[in-house]
């Protein structure tokens, strides 16, 4: 079996598929090359994050194909249905980044609700020479315990960020767009664990009780958070998305950031993605980061060894 990793697959899981006796290739080949280059070296497996794009015609161009893995949880970049009905194995990692990306939403609320955001980019600037004037501007700080999160998704990622904002001591109130019951277990380095219920609320009582607020929801095809949910948040609430872009109206988040009804916002992910809007980077209200959030090393490990597990696991049956 070969397996093309075309963007990229970590150590630790291409040494599991070597120790199976796959052959792994692990190079980057452009589009318009990828259908030669899969037919060429008879590749059986594909391998993608977000950069590889898996449509109707390369499914079509590569008859050899067996398997297609999407390193991550959403396979937008994939033609799933056709892909099934051509007959190949379609495998994801749905876990393996979600608490990555729930210590992004936490980074983003930190750095936003200490004004971390935009001392990073003054202090290089006018430190040295206005630092008391800085000082005095980032005064009005918050903490975050004692705060009311509230979660919009109560997905895999979602339970993440529902488990570090109980750790913080923050209340907690979440919405679902399927009323749901959850069990969120924490467990601490001494051996001890304990168990919260979360049960659904509607996304009112969210958006008018939440002073922090995560969107941690799959693609829609309409925002969840418009001009209507931003007029019944708190005033002064924060918001982030780290989900998907096209989530959040922009525009009204932008209106929202200058009538001071947010006090702050956070993108990791854009509606104009890979090139988000001037007035969106250069705002001072917003912390940002380039699509990040399932982007640590400890991720990439568990998403390379989960996809090599599951191969492995298919190898057999093809």
């Amino acid at each position: 079996m070969i397996v093309l990793a075309n963007d990229g697959i970590s150590e630790s899981g291409i040494e599991l598929l070597k120790d199976a006796g796959i052959t792994v290739l692990d190079s980057r080949v452009s589009p318009e090359h990828l259908s030669n280059f899969i037919n060429e070296n008879k590749v059986d497996v594909l391998l993608v994050r977000s950069a590889t794009q898996v449509r109707e015609k390369l499914i079509d161009d590569c008859p050899h194909l067996k398997i297609v893995g999407r390193g991550g949880i959403g396979m937008d970049n994939i033609d799933v249905e056709y892909a099934i009905d051509k007959g190949l194995y379609l495998i994801n990692t749905p876990t393996a980044s979600c608490k990555s990306v729930a210590e992004l939403v936490f980074a983003h609320f930190f750095s936003l609700a200490r004004f971390l955001h935009e001392s990073n980019r003054l202090m290089p600037l006018e430190g040295e020479t206005h630092f008391d004037a800085l000082k005095k501007s980032f005064h009005k700080a918050s903490e975050l315990s004692g705060k009311t999160l509230g979660v919009i998704g109560m997905g895999n990622i979602g339970m993440e960020v529902i488990k570090i904002g109980i750790s913080l001591g923050m209340k907690i109130l979440a919405y679902n767009r399927t009323p749901r019951s959850r069990t969120v277990e924490i467990n601490f380095f001494d051996g001890q664990s304990l168990n919260f219920q979360i049960k659904s609320v509607n996304l009112n009582e969210v958006l008018e009780n939440a002073d922090f607020i995560s969107l941690n929801t799959g693609k829609t095809d309409h925002y969840l958070i418009d001009t209507k949910e931003l007029a019944i948040m708190k005033n002064g609430a924060f918001l982030v998305n780290t989900a998907r872009g096209g989530g959040v109206n922009e525009v009204a988040m932008i209106d929202a950031l200058e009538s001071g009804k947010l006090a702050g916002a956070a993108l990791d992910v854009f509606e104009k993605e890979p090139t988000p809007e001037v007035e969106i980077l250069m705002h001072p209200g917003m912390s940002l980061s380039p699509h990040v959030g399932g982007n640590t090393m400890d991720a990439q490990n568990r998403i390379g060894e989960e996809l090599a597990k599951q191969i492995i696991k298919l190898k057999d049956q093809l």
